[in-house]
């Protein structure tokens, strides 16, 4: 049996999908360790493996960045990404890297797993050589003559000049819009002696094996895909029973399209998307259920809640989902996969992190639609955009038809099978 350490940063998303893939690693008599935040130690401990916490990185609650990450909430869509990639990921490698190097000289890691955020696992794997498996928690960001570049949430284009389209827009996002973030990350290698690299964006791709946890019906297609990049299923983010609420209620309400919103976990500060749908959908037919990633309806400042509103931290998808006819969503990847294994069609409006790529892909996959990210959703247009999808049976026919690829392809059995052929 092996020893495998596992490396996520302290964001929920990035670290709920693992919790399988450990569990069943541990299950099958392999050694684990768990380098992340103190708030997922619990967590960590249930799956079998042995938590191992930040020393010289930087830990943070993702429900609190702001305390950290001050300057974070001035910025928003395209630069608040950049803001994250250079100080909320990038800065944080050397310090995760010096971590990891002090638990490898008590531990010996055979293979190390992590997620493509870890940045100081990258560092790592050059340093010492060590297979490394990251498993991603966002839109697949592997650049591609067949793709406008990551972060701009651009479809595909099937038309002739599409290549030289991609190519024009990855010289524009190399040269300006990202420049500085790859000045930046230049910068942070040299910190730990390590020469110029490739870009941020693709360096993903310098795992031993990179896991994209999504089906080929909702990933765009590229002709060119390295090898080593390898689409498994949807991971399920496990939440513990505690972030788990029970809804009696929805056994009352039989008769009338229940419509799901969520911010997700993260990016819910503000009801930007929350408030407009309970408004627009205040006099239909359908039960709004809410659940706000463990904010109170007083902290959002949500006022007076519709009659046919519901509105809770947290709700059990095992029990929603099934009876969901529209979700609403901020585009959380983990969030959307989930939906759509239960082919719950979506109406998806998101401008931080990689939200756009995935409201893009949401758009092209045909199983939902997506609202304009130049401003705030209005309460008329989220539900000219609920009535259309309950209206129009493509968008429930595409999501099924996911649900049933996702339903082809048990993530778990396959991640450890491929983590296996590499040990």
């Amino acid at each position: 049996m092996a020893r495998i350490l596992f490396a996520t940063v302290p964001i929920v998303g990035h670290v709920y999908p693992f919790l399988g893939v450990a569990r069943a690693l541990a299950a099958r008599g392999h050694e684990l360790r768990w380098y992340t935040g103190e708030r997922f130690r619990a967590d960590v401990e249930r799956t079998g493996a042995r938590h191992a916490p930040y020393v010289s990185a930087r830990d943070f609650d993702d429900r609190h960045m702001e305390l950290v990450f001050p300057e974070r909430a001035r910025h928003t869509g395209l630069r608040q990404l950049k803001y994250d990639l250079k100080h909320v990921f990038a800065d944080q490698a050397p310090a995760q890297l010096a971590d990891i190097e002090a638990l490898a000289r008590d531990f010996h890691p055979d293979l190390v797993v992590a997620d493509p955020l870890m940045l100081g696992s990258l560092l790592y794997k050059e340093r010492s050589g060590t297979p490394l498996v990251l498993i991603n928690v966002v839109a697949s960001p592997v650049r591609s003559r067949d793709t406008a570049p990551f972060g701009l949430g651009i479809l595909p284009s099937l038309r002739w000049y599409g290549s030289l389209r991609n190519a024009v827009l990855n010289t524009i996002v190399d040269q300006l819009l990202f420049r500085d973030v790859q000045t930046h990350w230049v910068r942070v290698r040299r910190q730990v002696g390590l020469p110029t690299s490739r870009l941020l964006f693709e360096a993903a791709l310098d795992a031993t094996l990179l896991v994209q946890p999504s089906v080929p019906g909702f990933e765009y297609p590229r002709s060119d895909l390295p090898a080593h990049v390898q689409l498994v299923g949807a991971l399920i983010p496990e939440l513990p029973s505690d972030m788990v609420t029970s809804a009696p209620w929805l056994q009352g309400s039989a008769h009338m399209p229940i419509v799901h919103v969520t911010q997700g976990t993260m990016s819910n500060a503000r009801p930007d998307l929350i408030l407009p749908t309970l408004a627009g959908l205040a006099d239909q037919p359908v039960l709004v259920v809410v659940a706000t990633g463990g904010r109170s309806a007083d902290e959002l400042g949500l006022g007076r809640i519709p009659a046919n509103a519901r509105v809770v931290p947290y709700v059990s998808y095992r029990e929603l989902l099934p009876r969901t006819s529209v979700m609403v969503t901020n585009g959380g990847y983990g969030g959307v996969q989930l939906a759509l294994s239960y082919g719950v069609p979506l109406v998806v409006w998101g401008t931080t992190e990689d939200k756009p790529e995935v409201a893009a892909r949401v758009a092209w996959s045909g199983a939902g639609l997506r609202l304009s990210r130049l401003r705030a959703p209005r309460a008329g247009e989220v539900r000219a955009a609920v009535q259309r999808v309950l209206s129009e049976p493509s968008y429930r026919r595409r999501a099924r038809a996911l649900a049933d690829e996702y339903a082809r392809m048990d993530a778990v059995p396959i991640v450890v099978s491929l983590i296996e052929r590499l040990l």
